[in-house]
């Protein structure tokens, strides 16, 4: 896998396979997902704030829609990247979208990363 050495131009194409991916692997087959690419600070204000960690961290998600019905196409929510704190683009677009789709490995029994280890095997498989 070729890495771009500038993490602060993640490739849209990328993280758009790798969030469809895991919304795939998450058995959600329609709604919206964002994601965005942020400094350290600003990841770390968000982490303060929603978290209350002080410190930057490479991913964060913010669900919007929950389980239930919607009126229209399913709003997912938010997954918010530092690039300089991810070493994978593209494994924590996957991380976060898995965490929209209601996964949470701070409270699974390792479910969630291994599905996130799956869909990455995938991915690459696919690069390959």
């Amino acid at each position: 896998m070729v890495e771009d050495p500038d993490l602060t131009r993640p490739d849209p194409d990328a993280s758009r396979r790798a969030a469809e991916a895991a919304l795939r692997a998450a058995g959600v087959e329609d709604g919206h997902v964002a994601v965005a690419f942020v400094g350290a600070d600003e990841i770390q204000r968000l982490n303060k704030a929603y978290r209350g960690v002080e410190r930057p961290t490479d991913v964060l998600s913010f669900p919007v829609d929950g389980a239930g019905p919607t009126a229209g196409p399913r709003e997912l929510g938010d997954v918010v990247i530092c690039p300089e704190h991810t070493r994978d683009i593209e494994e924590a677009v996957v991380h976060g979208a898995l965490h929209l789709c209601g996964h949470d490995h701070e409270v699974d029994s390792g479910e969630m990363l291994a599905l996130q280890e799956r869909v990455m095997a995938s991915l690459r498989g696919a690069l390959g």
